[in-house]
């Protein structure tokens, strides 16, 4: 018999702890498969869906940074507005994005950005613009102002507010109305969550088709493996900073997208990792509300990887 989490789970601490909906057998055996089987497409992937393998985190950031400058660059030669729905995680590739509108002087005026989530209280009230943890401050210091005069106009720049976040959906309907595309830059929790949009959510639609359409949260509660991947990521270790509530953008928005790029870099150093089990289940299940993520592939697009995520994912004492 083997001793793991599946074999010690009963009468544990953790016996309730993970969604209700995960298979954990399921999740493992997908976790055991050989890392060059990572790319392999499933029968649900979308045609034009393509996960990209990085081998560092250097390329990582450079390659996901050019798709989104491309992205802007190309709808303004074709004379196109566009509208990103924009993460906080990862970060680096916003440095080489600049860095190549810069270089091809190309201005954002056609830009809207809608930040996807943020911190909040229960109520969906947003910490400061000025503070150091609000997604917000964090889009102004590595986007927004660093891009100088091509910059996306201000009023252009949509931020997860109590106030604002509502307006997302009416805001992002009238944009492709008018011709607009729709892109999702995302990355994936360490619960597979896309935005603040958690698993457990998925125990209050008595359907896939009404999760599907479900725009946003306020005040969402998070689960407890965000909190401490935020407190490992973003927070510097201090638990005690972390919000447990976040306002978030849901599947009625970002399954809408014309196109999708996503990130997963979640490397810790000296063969240290948070995301590996993520980004296989998000690849390799089943498309289910309960991990979010996996509805991601169904959608035209790239999902950009560090080539060491994919594994092998086994047991190495640091």
């Amino acid at each position: 018999m083997a001793v793991n989490l599946m074999s010690t789970l009963r009468g544990s601490l953790l016996e309730n702890f993970f969604p209700q909906g995960w298979d954990l057998k399921k999740l493992d055996s997908l976790c055991a498969r050989a890392p060059e089987a990572i790319t392999k497409p499933e029968r649900w992937w979308n045609k034009r869906f393509t996960p990209i393998p990085c081998n560092t985190l250097e390329d990582f950031d450079t390659m996901l940074g050019h798709e989104i400058a491309l992205e802007i660059l190309n709808a303004k030669m074709n004379k196109k507005q566009i509208a990103f729905i924009l993460p906080v995680g990862p970060m680096g590739m916003y440095r080489w994005a600049v860095y190549f509108l810069k270089e091809w002087n190309c201005d954002c005026r056609h830009v809207h950005g809608f930040n996807m989530d943020e911190w909040s209280d229960p109520n969906g009230k947003t910490l400061p613009s000025s503070d150091s943890g609000a997604f917000q401050y964090a889009m102004e210091q590595a986007f927004y102002g660093p891009l100088g005069k091509l910059t996306v106009p201000k009023a252009q720049r949509h931020f997860a507010t109590k106030d604002r976040l509502p307006k997302y959906p009416a805001q992002i309907r009238e944009l492709k109305k008018k011709g607009a595309r729709l892109v999702t830059v995302f990355g994936i929790g360490r619960v597979c969550h896309i935005a603040f949009w958690e698993p457990h959510f998925a125990a209050e639609y008595k359907s896939v088709a009404d999760w599907k359409n479900a725009e946003y949260r306020l005040g969402a509660k998070l689960h407890p493996l965000t909190i401490e991947q935020n407190a490992i990521t973003s927070f510097k270790s201090r638990t005690t900073l972390v919000p447990t509530t976040a306002n978030t953008i849901g599947p009625g928005l970002f399954l809408k997208s014309d196109r999708i790029i996503g990130g997963a870099d979640g490397s810790l150093g000296r063969g240290m990792m948070w995301q590996g089990m993520s980004l296989w289940a998000t690849l390799h299940h089943e498309p289910t509300p309960w991990i979010p993520s996996t509805f991601m592939p169904t959608l035209p697009g790239r999902l950009f990887f560090l080539k060491e995520i994919a594994g092998p994912l086994v047991a190495e004492c640091n």
